[in-house]
């Protein structure tokens, strides 16, 4: 019992320890029914264009916010890419982003998720600029809290990209994790962002880290700006689909227990 008690109580004294100095300032549980909370999402749709057809990647999905590719269900959000013909593109999904909902600068920001399966996927847990201070793309910097392509199953990439360092260069200040069963099993991703550093985990393993230098601008560094959430599933495109695509797999879905974003 006394050993019982002493184990109950290093418990806790970890999780106080581990929240120290965070507030949870912004969350969706996805503990209702039907379609995402309006009042924290909005959608990108269609196909990119006319300014950067296929998303800038060449990709093949129709992004919509019909229930067959968007909705909550047993309590979690369901991203479900399917097979299908719209406005010229053979797949559809949706690309759900929280721009001027939730807007963020610094924090830790966590999703827990289970990843889609098989040859032509590509989802994804990302950051853009709300306000695109130093330019466009990718001058105001990305942030990929999770990346993934079906053919490399249970690679998780976390990768920043900026003016002076992004994949057109192929200068992408990336690191990788292996999470064999992320395809069947829910991890929580997560970023630790802060002034000058930013951390990359799943699960609370930290494998990635880069910091900013001492004399960067914002060519290296323009991550001194708010930005917001995207969670998408593409389908194909210059990585996804760099092995082709399995006709056999659709539909395929992201499904995201939740997400919270701490300072």
């Amino acid at each position: 019992m006394k050993m019982l008690l002493l184990l109950s109580v290093s418990v806790i004294l970890l999780q106080c320890k581990t929240e120290v100095g965070r507030k949870l300032v912004w969350s969706d549980e996805f503990n209702t029914t039907g379609q995402p909370d309006t009042s924290r999402w909005n959608y990108d749709l269609g196909d990119g264009c006319p300014n950067v057809c296929g998303w800038g990647n060449n990709e093949l999905e129709y992004y919509t916010k019909d229930s067959k590719n968007v909705r909550i269900e047993n309590d979690m959000l369901i991203i479900e890419a399917h097979k299908d013909s719209v406005c010229g593109k053979a797949f559809t999904s949706t690309r759900l982003v929280s721009k001027f909902k939730g807007d963020w600068l610094y924090g830790r920001i966590e999703v827990k998720a289970r990843l889609p399966k098989g040859k032509g996927t590509w989802p994804a847990i990302w950051m853009l600029s709300t306000d695109w201070k130093y330019g466009g793309w990718p001058a105001s910097g990305e942030i990929d809290i999770m990346e993934h392509v079906g053919y490399d199953a249970g690679v998780i990439h976390g990768t920043i990209h900026t003016e002076a360092y992004n994949h057109v260069n192929q200068t992408q200040k990336e690191g990788k994790i292996i999470i064999a069963d992320a395809q069947n099993a829910f991890h929580v991703y997560a970023l630790d962002w802060g002034k000058n550093t930013m951390d990359f985990y799943v699960d609370d393993k930290l494998y990635h880290s880069v910091k900013r230098g001492a004399y960067d601008t914002y060519k290296e560094w323009p991550f001194d700006q708010r930005f917001h959430l995207i969670m998408n599933v593409a389908v194909g495109g210059n990585w996804g689909g760099a092995q082709g695509i399995d006709d056999a797999i659709w539909p395929q879905k992201l499904e995201v227990d939740y997400v919270r974003v701490y300072q």
